[in-house]
């Protein structure tokens, strides 16, 4: 059974103002770093942060000492990319306490799995029409980081071969286009037992955007939860508010946790830190209150 939130963070996930607990940095393929980050979610009034760059927590020690010196609170955190039946699923993984076990070389395994995907993505953009298109994607991320898709859509834009960022992926990039590169993830219940043997609790990320029936999505949630998953993000960004309430439906019929993030990436765009939908009334428990977050959010007392 969930354990009851501190007073410093809310019982229930209708009343969670201030709180994001998924957006990236220039770590991976967001737009700003660590530091910057943290000074906008300060700005946009976010006290309790996660941050969750694509498979690495390399942003997350910069980002924990900017945090510190604006009294936010950092847990750390990494979205970690998986396959289930076909399809590209992320899991958020929240680490109250960092990086353990498993969870090690399974970041080094998902680094590797980015430069072999990458140089995939780049031989089929090259067919295209988008020539060079591996060094063009490197130029476009601008860090010695692992590339991902929005480094070679940006390219593309670049490059004059669509107009912007969503059209890329409308036509090259996203689920299904010839871009979408799969093959390298490891299966989902792979990266979940990564996250709990390091203490964390594993997230499924963003259910509503998959595309997936409310079976399929339903089948989804049993898979995760049998393989040790505990929480998806009930609210990630900006989400029908009918849909988000049947989501709701879903997860408390499982047991599930739930979890928020506006998923920022750069400014500018439709979302900012600690923006997303509201959250509908539910029994769904927060995160914040399992038992492995509880040290966590003690401390923010």
């Amino acid at each position: 059974m969930p354990m009851t939130a501190p007073s410093a963070l809310p019982a229930s996930l209708a009343e969670s103002q201030g709180i994001d607990f998924h957006m990236h940095s220039t770590a991976s393929d967001g737009a700003l770093s660590p530091d910057e980050l943290v000074a906008l979610c300060h700005r946009k009034g976010v006290n309790c942060m996660a941050l969750t760059d694509h498979d690495t927590v390399a942003g997350v020690e910069a980002a924990a000492k900017a945090a510190a010196a604006l009294g936010i609170r950092l847990l750390p955190a990494t979205e970690l990319s998986s396959q289930w039946r076909g399809v590209n699923i992320h899991v958020v993984g929240l680490l109250p306490v960092g990086v353990r076990g498993s969870l090690a070389s399974g970041l080094e395994f998902q680094a590797r799995a980015r430069e072999a995907r990458a140089e995939d993505i780049a031989a089929r953009l090259e067919k295209l029409g988008l020539a060079d298109a591996l060094t063009r994607a490197r130029e476009q991320a601008g860090e010695l980081r692992p590339l991902g898709r929005p480094d070679f859509a940006r390219a593309m834009v670049a490059a004059g071969l669509v107009p912007d960022i969503a059209t890329a992926f409308k036509k090259h990039l996203g689920s299904g286009k010839p871009g979408d590169v799969k093959a390298h993830w490891p299966y989902l219940s792979e990266v979940v037992e990564w996250i709990v043997a390091s203490g964390g609790v594993a997230v499924l990320a963003h259910p509503l955007r998959y595309g997936m029936t409310r079976r399929k999505r339903g089948l989804l949630l049993d898979a995760f939860r049998e393989a040790g998953g505990e929480a998806a993000e009930l609210v990630s960004g900006f989400q029908n508010p009918d849909v988000t309430r049947d989501l709701a439906r879903q997860l408390d019929e499982r047991g599930l946790y739930g979890s928020l993030g506006s998923d920022f990436h750069f400014p500018g765009g439709p979302l900012a830190p600690g923006t997303m939908s509201p959250i509908p009334r539910t029994a769904v428990a927060p995160v914040w209150t399992h038992p492995r977050m509880v040290t966590f959010a003690a401390s923010l007392d």
